[in-house]
């Protein structure tokens, strides 16, 4: 199979069997029969899970579809209960107190939280932007390098190939977060790195209905520190979770194709307004992204989300207030689009109209209207 939708459709599937569904239902189970000695894939709910197992094996298929040919190592994927669970993992499993860890500067707002668990445990963390690769400058000495592209919520693109290289010729791993580029999109471990890791919750399940993440690599020996640590702190995920997701990762491909084209007309369109400012989306040629997003990212998907800056925090107000398809919600990746203030959280540097928007399956043209005529009343209600 080498076509994204197909894989995507038959992930994880176990061979077909007379009179038993395509994906078998969530087992629910905390103990597994275990006669004499304490052998066989499962053996205590903690350790692991069939409805785990079958996930696990479809999204390394997703994320290394390389590990098809016989020459290739089969990924590995550890699924966790969310994606902050996935990241913590990595990062903890791997740093030593004494470790250097350099993590982008404009990522994920709870990164800063890693970086105080990470330094009152003795590792050192430097930062830098995402943007013209600039954590090259931070590379020696360190550890592992954390690399978060599309940024989120800047959208900034840097050369995971070019980092990764740098990285491994000084001794340092190099974990990738994939969660807006989903793996439809970007395979981080055939561009060089050690770890690819995400949020399942945003894209790959699509929902907005499940807390999930993963940690997908080819070392064997790297799967088993992870898969390690997560039986020590108990960080699993539950098997309803992983079933949702599971059955989810079909309409991947169509959902995320539509996100992308939508996403892109709404940029387009939102370059035509003159109270609207800094919009980025890594499809558009004249994003600073684009260049490097061109090179690998593939088939046209540039992710579903959109940001851009209003004159002011009322404004912006004004505006999602006006959204009659959107959410005003937190997230992104769902089938619903929706669009939120990112600076009412605090820890993401932005303008106070900054919005990050979240391209759902709504029909295009429907979508742009609405976000058109949104901008109409917030303008006009603001003189």
């Amino acid at each position: 199979m080498t076509g994204d939708g197909t894989r995507a459709v038959r992930a994880g599937l176990p061979e077909p069997r007379a009179n038993e569904p395509a994906l078998p239902g969530p087992a629910f189970a905390a103990h597994y029969h275990l006669p004499g000695e304490a052998a066989g894939p499962y053996t205590y709910g903690r350790d692991g899970n069939p409805t785990w197992t079958a996930l696990e094996r479809a999204i390394s298929e997703l994320e290394y579809p390389a590990g098809d040919a016989a020459a290739d190592p089969a990924a590995e994927t550890i699924t966790f209960p969310s994606g902050m669970a996935a990241m913590s993992a990595v990062l903890l499993s791997q740093l030593r107190p004494g470790d250097t860890a350099v993590l982008p500067g404009d990522g994920y707002q709870l990164l800063p939280a890693l970086r105080e668990r990470l330094e009152g445990i003795g590792v050192t963390v430097r930062t830098a932007p995402t943007r013209d690769d600039a954590q090259l400058g931070a590379l020696d000495g360190a550890r592992l390098l954390w690399i978060e592209t599309p940024s989120n919520p800047g959208l900034d693109v840097c050369d995971i190939r070019r980092l990764a290289d740098a990285a491994h010729d000084r001794g340092a791993l190099v974990a990738v977060d994939n969660t807006l580029a989903t793996p439809l999109a970007q395979r981080p471990l055939e561009l060089g790195a050690d770890f690819s890791v995400a949020s399942g919750t945003k894209a790959l399940t699509g929902h907005g209905d499940v807390l999930l993440g993963y940690v997908t690599t080819v070392a064997p020996e790297l799967a088993a520190s992870v898969r390690a640590w997560r039986k020590t702190t108990g960080a699993i995920p539950g098997p309803m979770e992983a079933w949702l997701a599971h059955r989810s990762l079909a309409t991947l491909q169509l959902r995320v194709d539509r996100q992308a084209a939508t996403a892109l007309a709404l940029a387009r369109a939102l370059h035509d307004r003159r109270e609207v400012t800094s919009v980025r989306h890594p499809g558009l040629p004249g994003d600073p992204a684009h260049a490097v997003a061109l090179r690998q990212m593939h088939g046209g998907r540039f992710g579903c989300v959109v940001s851009f800056v209003l004159p002011d925090r009322p404004h912006a107000e004004r505006f999602l207030a006006a959204l009659r398809l959107v959410d005003e919600a937190t997230s992104f990746g769902g089938v619903r689009s929706t669009a939120e203030r990112r600076g009412r959280w605090g820890g993401d540097a932005v303008p106070e109209g900054f919005i990050r928007f979240s391209v759902g399956v709504e029909d295009t043209d429907d979508l742009v209207d609405d976000v058109l005529t949104a901008l109409n009343l917030a303008q006009t209600n603001g003189v």
